[in-house]
């Protein structure tokens, strides 16, 4: 377990690390932080500040886990290698209507899941045929091809009457075509630093157009919903409910979807949810856990590039 000494001699003692009643999650958020803070000493890149840039009335202070604003974005330092840049760069040189993408966050941020995302899958992007394994671990072995590779994706934001109706996107998402010329997608969200929380209960209407799309699939245990909603996995539940949203989209529905989670098996917060979350599923063939570590394992990324990601975010 790291000290507070340690964490403050690196600028990486930060308050809103600390979980109420999680000891565990805690020591977990503080050592993540602090991972990445030796990650950055270690290559002599600018620390950045708390806040990221200068505010009227607010003292900037050193944050250990921060690159520096102006640096982060001419270099791309944020990403472990050229595909992962190009695809972040590609995502933000095309917008989509009603996203919320934080581009700070995404080029200086380095304990964020968001940049994480593209190191881990930007190179799929370039090359979708490198997908193949990791596809087919998902896929069950069912033949199917990689159409396109997408970042901080949603079929619509905020469409009346398709979908949830909400911003909620997947994180990274793979449009496939099944043999027979039909689409599937595999809808991912990746997570790191981040721990699982109670959330505010959706406004009546959204919450009826939740209800709609999870009772239509008829995948929930009696009882479930009602435990989800306004409660720590409320966040999963709607990522999960975006794909099988997409399977019941009348305009362009989809042959086939999952929902994947992915996050490191150190993450106590996450392990915990997602097995909490599989507890509510009468049938769970749309949704799936995956830790980083068995990710990496799939061999999905090119060696030298798998060996970077290990030494970035994860420590034995």
């Amino acid at each position: 377990m790291v000290t507070r000494e340690q964490l403050e001699a690196h600028h990486c003692w930060e308050k809103v690390d600390h979980v109420s009643g999680d000891p565990e999650t805690t020591a977990f958020r503080r050592r993540a932080r602090l991972h990445q803070a030796l990650w950055r000493e270690a290559r002599s890149l600018p620390e950045g500040t708390e806040p990221s840039h200068p505010r009227a009335g607010v003292v900037q202070r050193p944050l250990g886990s921060r690159l520096e604003l102006d640096f982060a974005r001419r270099t791309g330092a944020n990403f472990l290698s050229e595909q992962s840049r190009r695809a972040a760069d590609d995502r933000i040189e095309k917008p989509q209507p009603s996203q919320t993408l934080m581009k700070e966050r995404l080029y200086a941020d380095l304990l964020s899941s968001m940049p994480m995302c593209f190191n881990l899958f930007g190179p799929l992007w370039a090359q979708p045929d490198l997908s193949a394994a990791l596809i087919a671990a998902w896929a069950r072995d069912m033949p199917v091809e990689v159409d396109a590779v997408r970042f901080e994706w949603s079929p619509g934001r905020l469409l009346p009457g398709r979908f949830l109706e909400n911003r909620t996107s997947f994180d990274a998402a793979f449009d496939l075509r099944l043999a027979d010329g039909t689409l599937a997608t595999i809808g991912v969200e990746t997570k790191y630093h981040e721990h699982c929380k109670r959330e505010d209960v959706p406004s009546a209407h959204r919450l009826e157009r939740y209800r709609a799309v999870a009772n239509r699939s008829g995948i929930f245990l009696p009882g479930a919903v009602d435990a989800i909603v306004g409660g720590p996995l409320q966040q999963i539940w709607l990522d999960h409910l975006l794909a099988l949203s997409l399977f019941q989209d009348p305009a362009e529905p989809r042959h086939w979807v999952k929902f994947v989670l992915v996050h490191p098996a150190k993450n106590p917060s996450f392990a915990r949810a997602a097995n909490d979350y599989r507890a509510c599923l009468e049938d769970s063939s749309t949704f799936e856990v995956m830790t980083l570590e068995s990710l990496l394992a799939v061999a999905a990324l090119p060696h030298a590039l798998a060996s970077a990601f290990r030494e970035r975010y994860l420590w034995e």
